[in-house]
């Protein structure tokens, strides 16, 4: 019997016609997918691949099953200050491994996400490993995205994850919440009371789980942040200088200014420094992440270190073992480091 597509050679196309399936089931059914497939499906693509008498590409199969070396890693951006150090773990695992390793910027685009792992689907790298925040509105990825990456695992690639705990991959799960809950507790133990948040943007995830975790430590004390102390800002060093800018113009003083992350931390230091207060005597102020280029500025910066170089082992780890059929979860948690920023604090501000 000579192919339908009039190629010559057998494909897959022509077998998933032939039984009637899609290509991504044929694909699982001949190739060994750890994806379930029914068993009336398997039968059909089976015995269609029989009488066409199609002969897999041995070589293509063995890199699309995950046999392969070369690795991607696609990030939300290359030189964002969260972003960097998630890289730059992953990158020293791989190192350490012999491991090679593509590193793809997204620029904080589904969209661009989308073409790129399309485009990673033809080149067939091992697996495609993501850093990136999610959505608070959709709660994951772009669908397209989803789709395009559950399409690459069908195939017998493997996707890990650097984000939060929801997604349909195996996933490295930092533990913002946790780290907001850890920063506020040990801040209310030192005596603060009246907070206002630099909150990030509205829909970012990592920023809203930070600020959920901030206030449910103070909930537990009885001390709240009203809506009044909270200011939403871009997720970067400009983000905190203009949030600052807004807080001096309030004239609502708060005893500390918690960001969301040392990057919005430092650029709301420079708006204080600008309008001449006194740090930490006038506002005393944290972030989170302890990002290393960082920890030099003045005063030392209280923060919440992120275990950086355990996410990025953890993230090679999924992406080379073998795997079941459930997503896997690891998850990490940081610590508080307390700095000069953050003196013991004396009476709240009238």
């Amino acid at each position: 019997m000579k192919a339908s597509s009039g190629s010559g050679r057998v494909t897959l196309t022509d077998v998933a016609r032939r039984a009637g399936v899609s290509h991504a089931t044929a694909s699982r059914a001949l190739n060994g997918s750890a994806r379930n497939v029914r068993s009336e499906y398997r039968d059909r693509v089976l015995a269609a691949a029989a009488e066409l008498g199609y002969v897999a590409n041995t070589a293509a199969q063995a890199v699309a099953r995950g046999r392969g070396e070369h690795l991607a890693l696609l990030v939300n951006g290359i030189n964002d200050d969260y972003f960097s150090p998630i890289a730059s773990a992953v990158l020293r695992a791989a190192e350490a491994d012999d491991r090679m390793v593509t590193m793809i910027s997204s620029r904080n685009s589904p969209q661009q996400a989308t073409r790129v792992v399309s485009s990673l689907r033809a080149q067939r790298p091992r697996a495609v490993i993501l850093a990136g925040g999610r959505s608070v509105t959709t709660g994951v990825w772009d669908r397209r995205l989803s789709d395009e990456l559950g399409a690459y695992q069908d195939e017998g690639g493997r996707v890990v994850a650097i984000s939060e705990e929801g997604l349909p991959f195996d996933t490295v799960a930092v533990g913002n919440r946790a780290a907001g809950f850890d920063l506020a507790s040990e801040l209310a133990d030192l005596g603060y009371r009246e907070f206002t948040v630099l909150a990030g943007p509205p829909d970012a995830r990592t920023a809203y789980d930070r600020v959920q975790g901030f206030r449910a430590a103070l909930a537990e004390r009885g001390l709240a942040v009203p809506e009044s102390r909270v200011i939403h800002c871009d997720f970067d060093r400009d983000g905190g200088y203009a949030a600052a800018g807004e807080y001096l113009r309030r004239r609502n003083p708060a005893q500390l200014v918690f960001a969301i992350s040392d990057t919005v931390a430092v650029g709301a230091i420079a708006r204080f420094r600008e309008a001449a207060l006194d740090l930490p005597g006038d506002v005393a102020v944290a972030g989170i992440d302890d990002v290393p280029a960082l920890r030099d500025v003045s005063p030392a910066l209280t923060t919440v270190r992120l275990p950086w170089s355990e996410v990025g082992r953890a993230a090679l780890d999924l992406a080379v073992e073998q795997t079941g059929t459930e997503p896997r979860v690891i998850r990490m948690r940081g610590h508080v480091v307390l700095r000069e920023s953050t003196p013991p604090a004396g009476p709240a501000p009238d």
